[in-house]
């Protein structure tokens, strides 16, 4: 089998890549567009859309001359074609139709979530490989779910965020604390110079059956405390409120983590891999409270490289890879989706 090209501009990276059918990354490339959105504290979809549309030829072209490999040298081009901002998933995933139609190549529409979930199943990623099934804890900007990964294609949502997402709390309290852009990467610096029992926020749905994850509430508390504060926070006051937040928000995860561990192994007795993967994934403190938690239930945590956890073409090659080795492809009229549940893929036979 060849090597497969991967796209991704689902939200503000304009990524590609090209990944062997053993796994080997061939070359990769990512381009940040924090410049463009920086100045308005989060990403502007129009800017988002326009900036792939600038950069992303280059971007492929640099990426394949990287890899030393010619289109008529694929076997395939995916890209990811949802959930995301509808506008940059329209611009990637018609380049890559474009190659697909140009060269004869078959075209992957790949479900941005479903790469993460893939990601751990990247040859050397994991002592011992990382075989189906096992407990995804998808963890990002728009998304914070639980997930039994059974196969490409197989997924059973076990649980899930009923508000923010993980990775949207962070942002939207470093914004109250006035931290730059991106927050969460910036509350996790400040957060280390803070004491996390300097103010005692509450741990939403800690405790609860099922898996389940809440976070509005706890931001609210945040904004509530620093009104009390007042609006003058020296960095100390901060920091402090930055690593009560954090230390709420680790908590609730290894909390949820446990129930979700507990519910996997009801439906899959021999699973024992739980997978941690999203932007929040690069988060150290998360990191090291999940190896405890899966620890002490039987199970083993991956966590991908930190450049793997958030948005890559890595990831979006790897499944595209996975599908074309089942011989899944799809078709070029195939519309690109600004939401698409994991738990609504088609399964792939394998």
């Amino acid at each position: 089998m060849k090597p497969v090209l991967g796209i991704e501009t689902s939200c503000d990276e304009t990524a590609a890549a090209v990944v062997d059918a053993n796994g080997h990354i061939l070359s990769e490339a990512v381009l940040s567009q924090l410049a463009e959105h920086a100045p308005y504290g989060g990403v502007v979809p129009e800017i988002a859309a326009r900036t792939h549309l600038r950069y992303l030829p280059e971007q492929v072209r640099h990426t394949m001359a990287k890899a030393g490999l010619g289109f008529a040298d694929l076997g395939g081009v995916a890209a990811t074609s949802g959930p995301g901002l509808i506008g940059g998933l329209i611009v990637g995933s018609q380049f890559a139709k474009g190659i697909a139609i140009a060269n004869g190549l078959p075209f992957i529409a790949v479900n941005h979530l479903e790469a993460h979930a893939l990601t751990a199943r990247l040859p050397g990623l994991v002592e011992g490989g990382a075989p189906f099934p096992y407990l995804l804890f998808l963890l990002s900007g728009g998304h914070s779910q639980c997930i039994a990964v059974t196969g490409v294609g197989r997924h059973v949502r076990l649980g899930g965020t009923v508000d923010d997402a993980a990775g949207e709390a962070f942002d939207k309290v470093a914004k109250l604390l006035k931290l730059d852009w991106p927050g969460g990467p910036a509350l996790e610096t400040i957060a280390t110079e803070g004491d996390p029992a300097s103010h005692k926020f509450p741990r939403p749905m800690i405790r609860r059956p099922g898996c389940d994850l809440s976070f509005s509430g706890l931001k609210t508390a945040v904004a509530q405390t620093m009104m009390r504060i007042g609006p003058d926070l020296t960095r100390t006051q901060r920091a402090d409120v930055a690593a009560s937040f954090q230390r709420a928000v680790v908590d609730v995860l290894s909390d949820r983590a446990v129930h979700a561990m507990d519910m996997m192994r009801d439906q899959y007795p021999g699973a024992n891999l739980l997978v941690v993967a999203g932007g929040v994934a690069s988060n150290t403190s998360i990191r090291t409270a999940l190896a405890t938690a899966a620890a002490s239930r039987g199970f083993r945590l991956v966590a991908p490289p930190i450049r793997l956890c958030s948005d890559n073409a890595v990831m979006v090659a790897w499944a595209g890879v996975e599908r074309l080795r089942l011989g899944h492809s799809d078709s070029l009229d195939f519309k690109a989706r600004p939401r698409w549940p994991l738990d609504t893929l088609e399964a792939v036979p394998s």
